[in-house]
């Protein structure tokens, strides 16, 4: 029973298809008749039948954002929507690193991440020492 709809649609490059997000529908007076909803027109002292809306937007839109943004590898989150939207990772450190260079390095990264976060920004720093970067 809409008069009209609008969509918001998603494009999935993996499988070309399109996805329907978010919906407005300018239901006009079809449901206020039905259903008697009426307020008093401030000008006629009349009762009138309301207007209606329906909007959505709906967890598709969280499965159009993986789909969009993950792949085989993982999930990269856009910034915006990102619980950390950085990750300050050490790298140079090799087996001939001093214990000094090495500290220096961690050092400079925690830095970093404290310069990230009075910025705004939501950062973490990955000092794993048994992974390596990449």
């Amino acid at each position: 029973g809409a008069a009209y709809s609008d969509t918001v649609e998603g494009y999935i490059p993996a499988s070309g298809r399109g996805i329907q997000g978010a919906t407005s529908h300018h239901l006009g007076q079809n449901f206020s008749k039905m259903f008697e909803v009426v307020y008093d027109d401030p000008d006629t002292h009349e009762k009138a039948y309301v207007f209606q809306n329906s909007w959505g937007i709906t967890t598709r839109t969280i499965g159009v954002m993986v789909l969009v943004h993950g792949d085989d590898k993982g999930l990269v989150l856009p910034p915006a929507v990102a619980d950390i939207q950085v990750i300050v990772v050490p790298c140079g450190v090799t087996a001939s690193s001093s214990a000094e260079e090495r500290q220096t390095l961690l050092d400079a990264c925690r830095d970093l991440v404290e310069v990230l976060e009075a910025a705004g920004m939501r950062a973490e720093g990955d000092y794993r020492d048994n992974y390596s970067p990449g």
